[in-house]
C-alpha cells in the first residue's frame, strides 16, 4: 500500500542534508517502532526471507537550492510517498502511527524538524485486476533505482539503464522479493518481464551517500529518467509497487509508481 505524507515546519527555509535518505529512513523506523516495536525490529534486523524489508519511499518533493552538501528548502512544506508491502487491513494502523508525528531530517551538520501534517492513502492502480491476473503496466522511478552486481571484493559494481544487465538484475531482484513472500518455486516459475524504456532526456544518475561521516559510510549510484514496462501477475506487481525495484529500497531507493 502507498501513502502520501506531507510534512510541515515552522522554520523558514530549513536546511537538510543532500543525502537525506538515511536520516529520513531512520525517522520512519522510529515512528513505526513507537506503534509496533516487534514489526519495527523485524523490518530493521531481518525483513522477509532473504532480508528484504519490503518498504520504500520516494524522493522528497519541495523546491530547493543546493548549498554545498545541503539542500536549502524554499518552502516550509514537503511531501513524499511511502510504501509498505502489508495487508490492506493494516492501512488505518499505519495512518494512525504517522498522524501528527515529528520527523527530524538531520546529520552531524544540520537539523530540520517537521510535523506530519497529513498522511493520505493513494489510489490502488491494480484494483481492477484479480490476484492471479496478468498485468501489463508502465512504471516510472519515484526515487533513484540502484542496480549492481557484486564483485570479488563483495562490493557492488553499479549498472546504468543502458546496460543489458540492468533489466536482468532488476528481474533477479524482483524474483528474490517474490520468493521471500511466497517460496522459491513460485518465484522461479512466475511469468515476469521488465523492459527499460528511454525518455527523451538522457538517463540521469545520482550518487547517494548512506551513513555519511561514519565508519559505515557507503556510496551508491541510482538512476532516474527512464521508464519500466512490467508484466506479471497482480500479486507480484504489487510487491514491486510496495517494496521498490532494485537495491537499497528501505533507504529510499527504487520507489516506483504508475507512469
Amino acid at each position: 500500500m502507498q501513502f502520501k505524507i506531507t510534512l510541515h515546519t515552522t522554520e523558514s527555509h530549513p536546511l537538510i542534508p543532500i543525502n537525506y535518505q538515511y536520516p529520513l529512513s531512520s525517522a520512519l523506523y522510529r515512528i513505526i517502532a513507537k506503534g509496533d516495536a516487534d514489526y519495527a525490529a523485524f523490518l530493521h534486523e531481518s525483513g522477509y526471507g532473504k532480508g528484504f524489508k519490503l518498504f520504500t519511499f520516494s524522493q522528497i518533493n519541495c523546491p530547493f537550492r543546493i548549498e554545498g552538501d545541503r539542500l536549502r528548502l524554499q518552502s516550509n512544506e514537503l511531501w513524499f510517498q511511502v510504501a509498505f508491502h502489508l495487508p490492506q487491513a493494516t492501512e488505518n494502523f499505519i495512518k494512525g502511527l504517522f498522524q501528527s508525528e515529528r520527523i527530524d531530517i538531520a546529520d552531524k551538520h544540520s537539523r530540520a524538524s517537521f510535523t506530519v501534517k497529513s498522511i493520505e492513502s493513494l489510489p490502488d492502480s491494480l484494483s481492477p485486476f484479480k490476484n492471479n491476473e496478468i498485468v501489463n503496466i508502465a512504471l516510472k522511478p519515484l526515487s533513484p533505482v540502484v542496480v549492481g552486481l557484486q564483485n570479488d571484493k563483495g562490493n557492488y559494481d553499479f549498472l546504468g539503464p543502458d546496460d543489458a544487465r540492468f533489466a536482468e538484475s532488476l528481474l533477479y531482484n524482483w524474483r528474490g522479493k517474490i520468493a521471500s513472500c511466497f517460496d522459491e518455486h513460485t518465484a522461479a516459475s512466475a511469468l515476469l518481464l521488465i523492459e527499460i524504456t528511454p525518455m527523451r532526456q538522457p538517463f540521469k544518475s545520482r550518487l547517494i551517500t548512506i551513513k555519511a561521516d561514519t565508519p559505515e559510510e557507503t556510496q551508491i549510484r541510482g538512476w532516474m529518467s527512464f521508464g519500466l514496462k512490467v508484466t506479471g501477475e497482480k500479486r507480484f506487481v504489487e510487491i514491486l509497487l510496495n517494496a521498490g525495484a532494485g537495491l537499497y529500497n528501505a533507504m529510499g531507493c527504487g520507489a516506483v509508481g504508475k507512469d
